[in-house]
């Protein structure tokens, strides 16, 4: 069966039912300020799981066809069913980001200029094989980059440098990352070290530990080991980082790092303060790794703050300059500092298998997936 434009989307029905399903689209037409992108890759990100998979309970998933394409269901979980009542019924095209080859333009200059370039693109709905987009959620690659080398070229980079960008504009000295041997872990290891900034890397093995320090990276803590907690506060006080990001979210860490922080202050104090330290520490979630409650001990005295990160409201706040200073730092440099790695290349179908969601639906540390909607 010849298909035109084939698109994942996920549905979860009123009766607490996930359903993934490849399905054949009409080829999109542009209006004068957009253009039509061959998608020739896509990451899966964990951002994408959580439209994918939403609370379903994957063990419950089965696969099975339909007009000879695939389609996987699930269970939902009642009690999670209020969770996602505004998606109920509505089948979700997913994928944030891609990268492709432009094959049809609308008639504005700008799209016009777009024509055959390959380009970076973003803004939802990449997993499909024909993607319609505004020409401003185009990134242009430069010369000789491929699809697969631009296919990660803003989710991961933005953020990187969004966490930069946060340091500074909250004032403070030095980062701290968690899960930092990641793809943007790494990306934000080598965007540090060509800024001279201090990074305390956190990992949870050793081989991830001996990774990073073969990519040049000074300060690198394993929360598995004895001496973690030692051996960050010793981390901290060198660095004065006040500042970190975590991907886990469940669990005791964002507890430790604040705890270690203010130890860290605390031996640089005069005077004692029943109140401890007046130095401000502040941790941002942006990830949930660990889905469990997020447990704090309160040893880090009264000065910290806990907050939420997500990529596009900090975009919003920032100016135009910035956004080009940006956008033009992760085109120059997307298959050195930018440049991600994957473990596996699979197609629309393949993405669909039960082995294969096992498998990316892990979020592993370097068993990062690469669609590839075109094979």
């Amino acid at each position: 069966m010849q298909h035109t434009n084939l698109q994942l989307r996920s549905l979860i029905s009123q009766d607490g039912k996930l359903e993934l399903s490849v399905s054949d689209t009409n080829m999109p037409t542009p209006a004068a300020n957009e253009v039509v992108v061959r998608v020739e890759a896509a990451p899966l990100n964990p951002s994408d799981l959580a439209v994918l998979f939403g609370p379903a309970d994957l063990k419950s998933a089965v696969s099975e066809e339909r007009d000879g394409l695939p389609v996987i269901t699930a269970d939902v979980p009642e009690k999670l069913m209020k969770a996602v009542a505004a998606r109920v019924g509505k089948a979700l095209p997913v994928g944030n980001e891609g990268a492709g080859v432009v094959v049809a333009a609308g008639e504005s200059d700008a799209s016009q200029a777009m024509l055959g370039k390959t380009v970076g693109l973003f803004g939802g709905g990449t997993f499909r094989q024909f993607h319609c987009v505004n020409v401003q959620q185009c990134l242009e690659l430069k010369p000789g980059t491929t699809p697969e080398q631009g296919a990660s070229c803003f989710v991961n980079p933005m953020t990187a440098l969004a966490m930069v960008e946060t340091m500074r504009m909250e004032g403070h000295e030095a980062l701290v990352h968690t899960a930092a041997a990641s793809n943007l872990g790494q990306m934000l290891n080598r965007v540090c070290i060509d800024d001279a900034i201090d990074l305390v890397n956190i990992v949870r093995k050793p081989e991830q530990e001996e990774l990073l320090r073969s990519m040049g990276a000074r300060f690198v803590c394993n929360s598995g080991s004895d001496s973690f907690r030692e051996d960050l506060v010793a981390a901290l006080s060198e660095t004065k980082a006040t500042l970190a990001f975590d991907a886990i979210g469940g669990g005791r860490l964002v507890s430790d790092i604040l705890g270690c922080m203010e130890v860290a202050a605390s031996r640089a104090m005069s005077e004692y303060s029943v109140y401890g330290s007046d130095t401000f520490k502040q941790v941002y979630i942006y990830g949930s790794l660990d889905r469990s409650p997020t447990t704090l001990t309160r040893s880090f005295g009264f000065s910290w703050g806990i907050g939420g990160f997500l990529l596009m409201p900090f975009l919003k706040k920032m100016s135009a300059e910035q956004h080009v200073r940006m956008r033009s730092r992760i085109a120059n440099e997307i298959s050195t500092t930018f440049a991600s790695q994957y473990a596996r290349s699979v197609s629309l179908t393949e993405a669909m298998s039960l082995e294969a969601i096992a498998a990316y639906g892990a979020q592993a540390t370097g068993q990062k997936f690469l669609l590839k909607p075109q094979a």
